[in-house]
């Protein structure tokens, strides 16, 4: 390593004593004089260590030479799409139909959709709102106020494309987490549901009266775990008949 640093100063001394010191580096250290002004160069200085400084691009709102208008920046080609522009099913892209909030889950509901939720759920979600969903996250220790309980009776009234479009979003001191993935973002919205059972909601709180479904009886709590089929499937028929209703309700 020492040979490397050795050749390099001697490389800087060849340049200095070929090239000779610019003008304005004699006077700023007070060495120009009459016999020796230094040098002026129409090039740029040699930069050994540029460190890109001088990148070839163009800055926004600038004008160039190379396109006929004058202008750096140019128009998107036609046709093009911005990259969170939703293409598609509207409600499962945005948790609304026609304008409304929709409910129930577009997506299948099964033991691997709730155990991705859950994973997704301990990575962007648990910090604030804590692993049962009460709002007692780690950040709450820390002077953080006003986390919302997932399970609270409020939480659970709001339609499932409410919840869906809080998380792209973002609510209050809560900022947006569009950078989730569509089915991630469902998967987390199950998570949440099935904490709210687990919590003790019963699954009639969790969707409006639908006045064309048979009454069925939902008073028993839901205290098995997420992994437990029966869970599944309870969440399962609720979400599909809860989509379903609203389906009707706004195509009437």
């Amino acid at each position: 390593m020492r040979f490397f640093f050795a050749a390099f100063i001697i490389l800087i001394l060849s340049v200095v004593i070929f090239f000779g010191f610019r003008r304005d580096t004699y006077e700023i250290f007070g060495l120009a004089t009459e016999s020796k002004p230094g040098r002026f160069f129409l090039e740029p200085p040699i930069e050994i260590f540029p460190d890109m400084d001088h990148q070839p691009k163009y800055k926004a709102q600038t004008s160039t030479d190379f396109f006929a208008d004058g202008r750096s920046n140019r128009k998107p080609i036609q046709g093009t799409l911005s990259f969170d522009q939703p293409i598609g099913d509207e409600y499962l892209l945005t948790g609304q139909m026609k304008g409304d909030w929709g409910n129930g889950l577009p997506v299948e509901v099964t033991a691997e959709l709730l155990e991705r939720g859950k994973e997704r759920y301990v990575i962007n979600c648990q910090v604030c709102h804590g692993a049962t969903g009460i709002g007692n996250g780690i950040v709450s220790q820390y002077g953080l106020g006003g986390i919302a309980s997932l399970v609270d009776e409020r939480i659970q009234q709001q339609p499932d494309g409410q919840i869906y479009y809080t998380i792209v979003k973002g609510k209050g001191q809560m900022g947006p987490y569009s950078h989730i993935e569509v089915k991630d973002r469902w998967a987390i919205v199950a998570y949440i549901r099935a904490l709210q059972i687990k919590e003790g909601a019963t699954a009639a709180s969790m969707m409006p009266p639908q006045p064309d479904l048979e009454e069925e009886s939902m008073e028993e709590e839901a205290s098995s775990t997420l992994e437990e089929a029966d869970a599944v499937d309870d969440i399962a028929k609720v979400k599909t008949a809860s989509k379903q209703s609203t389906t009707e309700s706004l195509s009437q």
